[in-house]
């Protein structure tokens, strides 16, 4: 091998891979891999003799074993090799590769095409087009293969292309078979399981739908059941379920089934420590959503959700009052602090909606904190802050607690806040409190809410508006309207709390490379859906060099650091 590689013998090699002769064409591809296997420094050479365009014109071939050795040829040239990667999309390698596993059975031609199917679904390039040829669907059908190595294979691909296949129709039968995959005691198996359906249900009401209905919930559950503190498993399953328990019709019955299975003693669990914050952030937003169903509250108290998510708040608050000193970002594990303080304070809104749970947040002596947040620069803070305190003030005792507490100027200021859903509860909030006031006060006020909440756009701040009504903020603020959608508000409060399709962002490796930037986050960071992109997340050791193998190890510790890929920030 060495003396043909020495003395130029693979562009030679090269040439012959166009012979007519069936006999040349198999010898002249045996050599050529044993070379590519054992010679690294051989794979330029194949490269620069243009052997990238004539193995993908091979691909053609009946013979399943001569399609075996062109196609592991492909992904050795290919592996760690963007140029070559672009090079073979030129030449429509994805179409014949997907065609492959469409139309064949023999595995070892199978295991060698899904592996340069995953090396292309790493190139930015070559994603959409497998997507766009119906790669998912042509790998799914591979799934229950009694081959292990290619089943593991068929996932890994299928990982790394489900987040450009958020909108893709017909993944029915593949969601399926995901679900019944979760089951598997092979970790490689049901870690990728969990991601692809965290991305297949990112903003596809549909394929929510589907992985419900095949019994995801129960599945998904037991999966972060049995994982213990596998994060690689546990945050991509969490995703998913808080996928699937929001925006959809039936995610109601969905956070039941999340109780009905005992789920949510476990979710809890993992909001305490060794969890890094990536997989907290996803689990506070699984609660949220848990808490929009009342039947869920007493079980979210009992397994001391309510302490355990006041914890986390006053824990992510001091980290940004420490950073704040040094003017650093505060932010860990890939979390920004913001988020975390968002979410939990969010999620202890809607709880608030339950009395007895109203009774420990005040006996947790945490309303001042909620009180401090309406000082935060960021609106949507503003806004949760200001919700859980309109449910905490109907307590007399938590209402006193606020007013010692020096709540009534920044609600004062926030009645100015272009956010309405902000005003509206700040309004809210200050009529509660005015009841016991006097009347020249309570007149004051209500000249204030009204020329405050209903300015028409076009009149500045200090402009005299038309006075208007203000008996639905009255209503609020009694406890007789339970809900802000008689006002302009509700859009923006519901849209906050993710009922409102958004579009997925750009992976979250992207998303989570830039600063952090409060005027981007228009909305919640933990009400997104943004799909995941893990990139060359498994390959062949034997195939790698020294920098791809610490490549990859980075990779993996992307679960570990908080950097994962989309899932761990997807909608609530």
């Amino acid at each position: 091998q060495q003396t043909i590689y020495s003395s130029n013998g693979v562009s030679t090699l090269v040439r012959l891979l166009s012979s007519p002769v069936e006999g040349v064409l198999f010898y002249t591809i045996t050599t050529l891999h044993n070379l590519l296997v054992s010679i690294p420094q051989a794979a330029e050479e194949v490269r620069l003799a243009g052997g990238l365009q004539r193995l993908v014109a091979l691909l053609k071939h009946s013979n399943v074993k001569f399609l075996a050795m062109v196609t592991d040829c492909l992904y050795i040239l290919c592996h760690g090799h963007p140029e070559s990667k672009i090079l073979v999309l030129s030449v429509h390698a994805p179409v014949e590769l997907v065609r492959i596993m469409k139309s064949h059975t023999y595995e070892k031609l199978l295991w060698a095409a899904s592996r340069a199917i995953k090396v292309l679904s790493v190139c930015p390039r070559n994603k959409p087009e497998l997507v766009k040829e119906q790669a998912m669907q042509a790998l799914g059908l591979h799934l229950n293969h009694k081959s292990v190595r290619l089943v593991q294979n068929v996932l890994w691909t299928m990982r790394n292309l489900s987040d450009s296949a958020t909108e893709e129709s017909g993944f029915e039968g593949l969601l399926q078979s995901l679900v019944q995959l979760l089951s598997s005691g092979d970790v490689v198996i049901v870690t990728c399981s969990a991601g692809i359906l965290s991305n297949l249900t990112c903003n596809n009401e549909h394929n929510k739908l589907t992985v419900c209905q095949a019994g995801g919930i129960e599945a998904l559950v037991q999966t972060c059941r049995q994982a213990g503190d596998r994060e690689d498993i546990t945050e991509p399953a969490v995703c998913a379920l808080r996928h699937l328990t929001n925006r959809h019709i039936e995610a109601e019955v969905a956070q039941n089934s999340v109780r009905l299975h005992f789920g949510i003693e476990v979710l809890v669990r993992l909001l305490d420590p060794p969890s890094h914050w990536s997989l907290i952030k996803a689990v506070v937003g699984l609660v949220r959503n848990l808490a929009l169903c009342p039947a869920n509250h007493t079980s979210i108290r009992e397994a001391s959700g309510v302490h355990r998510l006041v914890e986390l708040l006053v824990e992510a608050r001091k980290e940004i009052d420490r950073c704040a000193v040094s003017g650093a970002q505060a932010y860990m594990d890939g979390v920004h602090m913001e988020e975390i303080v968002e979410g939990t304070t969010g999620a202890l809104h809607i709880l608030a909606r339950d009395f007895e749970n109203r009774l420990i947040l005040q006996n947790l002596q945490c309303i001042p904190t909620f009180v401090l947040l309406l000082d935060f620069n960021l609106e949507n803070i503003q806004r949760v802050a200001a919700g859980v305190l309109h449910e905490l003030v109907q307590n007399k005792e938590a209402a006193m607690v606020m007013e010692r507490s020096g709540v009534t100027a920044p609600l004062t200021e926030l009645l100015k806040s272009r956010n309405e859903g902000v005003a509206t509860y700040a309004a809210a909030v200050l009529l509660k409190l005015s009841e016991n006031k006097s009347n020249d006060y309570r007149k004051r006020l209500s000249v204030e809410l009204s020329t405050s909440l209903f300015r028409p756009d076009s009149v500045p701040w200090m402009g005299p508006p038309d006075v208007g009504n203000i008996d639905d903020l009255q209503d609020m603020a009694s406890g007789t309207g339970y809900s802000i959608a008689s006002t302009h508000a509700a859009h923006s409060v519901a849209s906050s709390y993710g009922y409102s399709d958004q579009i997925p962002r750009k992976p979250m490796r992207q998303h989570r490379a830039r600063g952090y930037n409060p005027a981007f986050n228009t909305e919640p960071a933990l009400s997104e859906e943004v799909p995941a992109d893990v990139m060359d997340l498994i390959d062949d050791p034997a195939m790698m060099d020294g920098m791809e193998m610490e490549q990859r190890g980075a990779i993996q510790d992307l679960y570990r650091n908080g950097g994962s890929s989309a899932y761990l920030d997807t909608d609530l």
